[in-house]
This record gives structure tokens, C-alpha cells and sequence, in this order.
């Protein structure tokens, strides 16, 4: 299978996980501006759950941009990693329902554990299918965003418990980390699409 097959296929995915997302949003009732007052815990989960999502698609892009070969254990990670991104729109409306609950709270970050282990686990694997191409070792070389990113998701899990309102932060902080694009996929990019 070329990679484009599993660039469409990964790119339905994450769109019908956006469109889940969506659903989960249900217009108020009243026809007044204080009636969407009540819907805000619900917009904040949408929102991080969106730039979420959109994180892993800019990235999962840039990754296929680079690499071309895919194996069976590319398409059983690529797989895992769409499996814990699917399950996102649900913890984020569980989130939004019962706002700064711990266990939703929680879930939320053991969602986001898992999704981030499941893209080391797939960046990790392309890197090995791929041992001579230079740009994809660069691309999927672990740093110490990701090890960060691992570290803070396992803290604001424990924090759900506690401090729920902290571990929110968390999430956010984490994705505003991984929404500035990676400098290496930047100028890996720039250099392959200049002539």
C-alpha cells in the first residue's frame, strides 16, 4: 500500500472524529444570549478538543509528507493511534457535562496519554521502516516536547483528583506547546519544497 491510501483513509477518520465533536454540541433551548451562558464548560472541551485533533492531523500530514514507505505494523500503529483519537469527542462531552468533575477530568487526560503514546509509538516505528531516510529520523526523533508531554498528561491525570481546574491547564498549556509547529518539520518542509 503507498501511503497516500493511508493518508486518505487517516484523513476520513479524523474528519468524522471532528464531525462527532460537532454533534456533541446542542443549541440551547431559549432564543436569548444568557442561554448559551450554560453551554460555555461544553465550548471550552470543544475547543481543546479541536486544536487536539488538529494537532495530530498537521502532524500525522507533515509525517506522510516525509515518509513513503508503510508496512503492517505502520498500519496497525497508524490504526492504534486512530483508535484513542476516535474516543475523544466522547471524553471531551463528558468533560463539558460535568466540568471540572475529577473522573471526567481524568479520563480526558488518559485519553491524551494514550493518543500521544500511540503517535511515539507510530513516529517510532516509521523510524525504523525508514532507517535511511534522513528527514524522517529527524521527524521522528524523540524529543523533549514529547517526553514533556507524556510527563505533564501523567501529572494532571493525578491532579484530576485534587485539582481538576489545574489539570485543565495542563491540557491547555500542552497543546499550545504542540500548536507552535516543530522548527525540524518546518525546515524539513521548506527544504523539500524548494526548487
Amino acid at each position: 500500500m503507498n501511503s497516500g491510501r493511508l493518508q486518505a483513509f487517516s484523513d476520513g477518520v479524523l474528519a468524522i472524529t471532528i464531525t462527532i465533536l460537532v454533534f456533541n454540541l446542542k443549541p440551547p433551548e431559549l432564543t436569548n444570549w444568557a442561554s448559551l451562558a450554560p453551554l460555555i464548560p461544553e465550548f471550552i472541551a470543544h475547543i481543546l478538543t479541536f486544536i487536539y485533533v488538529g494537532i495530530y492531523w498537521n502532524n500525522h500530514h507533515h509525517l506522510w509528507h516525509a515518509a513513503s514507505k508503510v508496512s503492517g505494523k505502520i498500519l496497525w500503529a497508524n490504526s492504534h493511534l486512530l483508535f484513542w483519537l476516535s474516543i475523544l469527542p466522547m471524553a471531551s462531552g463528558w468533560v463539558g457535562k460535568h466540568f471540572l468533575s475529577p473522573y471526567p477530568m481524568a479520563f480526558y487526560g488518559v485519553i491524551l496519554f494514550l493518543s500521544s503514546f500511540a503517535w511515539y509509538l507510530l513516529t517510532h516505528i516509521v523510524a525504523k521502516e525508514e532507517a535511511d531516510n534522513p528527514e524522517v529520523q529527524v521527524l521522528c526523533a524523540m524529543n523533549g516536547k514529547t517526553k514533556l508531554s507524556l510527563l505533564a498528561y501523567v501529572i494532571s491525570i493525578a491532579c484530576a483528583f485534587f485539582a481538576p481546574a489545574f489539570s485543565l491547564m495542563i491540557y491547555f498549556l500542552v497543546a499550545l506547546a504542540w500548536f507552535m509547529p516543530d522548527k525540524r518539520i518546518e525546515t524539513s518542509y521548506k527544504q523539500k519544497v524548494s526548487p
